[in-house]
C-alpha cells in the first residue's frame, strides 16, 4: 500500500518541526529545574514564563498568569468543573448546567458531581448541534454555580455562540466555562471578547506536544488546588514544571494562530467539495450545522452499514479516519454525540468522521472522492440492514 492520507486531526496531530526544534535543548541543555534558584533553573523558569506570555497573546488572555499549564484538556476540564463546584457549593449553589454532547472529560466529570450532591442540567443541542442560547436562559437557577458549553464539538465540529451564551450566564451572576480544546489553534479565540470565566485547550489539537494543556482563568477567580504539594502554578497545582512540553505548546500555538486565516480559507473549500460529493451517495447525511463548524470537520453517516468496517476498509486504503472521538473509539455504542443530535441507533452506527488540517491537499480530498463510494457499495451488499432499507423504500 503506498496511499496514506491521514485524515483525523481532530483525535491528535503531528508534532510541528518548529515546536520540535524548540523543546530539544530543554530536554538535554537546559535541563534544571524550573523552580531552583541557580542558573540553570533560572534559564528553564525564563522559557516556562516567555511561553505562559505568548499563550496568554495568542487567546488575548488580559495577562500571563491568567494561564495555568496542565497535563492536558481532559485535566483542564476536571479542574474547571470540579473547582466551580467547590466554589458554589460554599455558596450553597448546587446546580450545573451542561450540554447533551459534550467530551466525556466534561460528562464523567459532572457525573462524578452528582454523585456528591451536585443536580445537573444537559441542555439539548438539537439536529444541527447547536446549544440555544433561549434553552440556556430558561435553565439558570438561583443555585446555579457553572455553566460549560463546549467552544466546538469533537465530533459533528458544530461551532456554538459561546459569547452571547458566556453573556447569559453573566447576567445571573453564573460562572461560564467553555472546552475549546478542539478551537483553540484552528479558529480565532479571544477570551476578552468571549467574556469567558474558564477556557480549557489540548496542545496536540494543534500541533504540539502530546500531555501538555492549559487553563485560562480570569482575573478575580481563585480555584481551589488542583494538586497540592510545592508551590507551581501559583501554588494551585504542584508538581515540577514540563519545561520542554511548556515551551513546544507555546511555540505550535503561535505558528497556528498565525496560519488561521490561510488555511482555513483552504480547508473550508476542501471540506465542502467532499460533503458535496459525498452527499451524492444514496442515503447519506452530513451531521451538524453546515456553515458553524470547523473548517477542516467532515461527520457523515451512510445508512445500512457499520462505522467500524467502514474505518477499516478506509486503512486497508490508506486513509486513516474515525467514527468518532478517539477517546471512545473501543466502543460499539452509537456516538453519544449523533444521538444527541436526534440520531437513529442504526443510522448512528454507520458515522464516518473525517477531520483535516496543515499537512492535507486537494489530491488527499480526490483520493477520498474516489475510495470512499466503492466502499459504502461493497459494504451495502453484504449488509441486511440495507437489504432490508432497499425493500422498505421499493
Amino acid at each position: 500500500m503506498s496511499k496514506f492520507i491521514y485524515a483525523d486531526n481532530a483525535a491528535t496531530t503531528s508534532l510541528s518541526p518548529a515546536a520540535f526544534e524548540a523543546m530539544k535543548p530543554y530536554f538535554s541543555e537546559f535541563y534544571g529545574n524550573a523552580s531552583s534558584l541557580y542558573k540553570l533553573g533560572g534559564q528553564s523558569q525564563k522559557a516556562v514564563d516567555n511561553a505562559r506570555a505568548v499563550i496568554a497573546e495568542c487567546i488575548n488572555a488580559p495577562k500571563p498568569n491568567n494561564i495555568f499549564f496542565v497535563s492536558g484538556g481532559s485535566e483542564a476540564d476536571n479542574w474547571a468543573l470540579k473547582g466551580a463546584a467547590e466554589l458554589g457549593e460554599r455558596k450553597n449553589k448546587k446546580h450545573i448546567i451542561s450540554s447533551k454532547f459534550e467530551h466525556h472529560a466534561i460528562l464523567h466529570t459532572l457525573e462524578y458531581l452528582e454523585k456528591h450532591g451536585f443536580e445537573i442540567t444537559l441542555l439539548d443541542v438539537h439536529e444541527n448541534g447547536i446549544v440555544s442560547p433561549e434553552e440556556l436562559d430558561k435553565a439558570i437557577r438561583e443555585d446555579t454555580a457553572l455553566v460549560t458549553i463546549m467552544f466546538a464539538n469533537n465530533e459533528i465540529g458544530t461551532v456554538q455562540p459561546i459569547k452571547e451564551l458566556a453573556q447569559i450566564a453573566h447576567k445571573h451572576n453564573v460562572l461560564f466555562h467553555t472546552d475549546a480544546v478542539q478551537a483553540v489553534g484552528n479558529i480565532p479565540v479571544d477570551v476578552q471578547d468571549l467574556d469567558v470565566d474558564m477556557l480549557s485547550m489540548s496542545s496536540h489539537k494543534f500541533h504540539g506536544p502530546k500531555g501538555m494543556g492549559a487553563l485560562y482563568v480570569k482575573k478575580g477567580i481563585r480555584l481551589p488546588n488542583l494538586i497540592h504539594g510545592g508551590a507551581q502554578e501559583r501554588g494551585l497545582r504542584a508538581g515540577t514544571e514540563n519545561t520542554p512540553g511548556i515551551v513546544g505548546m507555546s511555540v505550535a500555538l503561535k505558528e497556528a494562530v498565525e496560519k488561521i486565516p490561510e488555511k482555513n480559507a483552504r480547508l473550508e473549500k476542501m471540506r465542502d467539495r467532499l460533503i458535496e460529493s459525498l452527499l451524492k451517495i444514496d442515503r447519506s447525511r452530513i451531521n451538524g450545522d453546515r456553515i458553524h463548524r470547523l473548517p477542516g470537520n467532515v461527520n457523515m453517516c451512510f445508512e445500512g452499514i457499520e462505522g467500524e468496517s467502514l474505518l477499516l476498509m478506509l486503512d486497508l486504503n490508506g486513509i486513516c479516519a474515525s467514527s468518532g472521538s478517539a477517546c471512545t473509539s473501543g466502543s460499539l455504542d452509537p456516538s453519544h454525540v449523533l444521538l444527541s443530535i436526534g440520531l437513529p441507533h442504526e443510522i448512528a452506527h454507520g458515522s464516518l468522521r473525517l477531520t483535516f488540517g496543515d499537512e492535507n491537499t486537494e489530491e488527499d480530498i480526490d483520493y477520498i472522492i474516489k475510495t470512499i463510494p466503492p466502499i459504502v457499495e461493497r459494504l451495502r451488499s453484504m449488509s441486511p440492514l440495507w437489504e432490508k432499507i432497499v425493500k422498505e423504500n421499493s
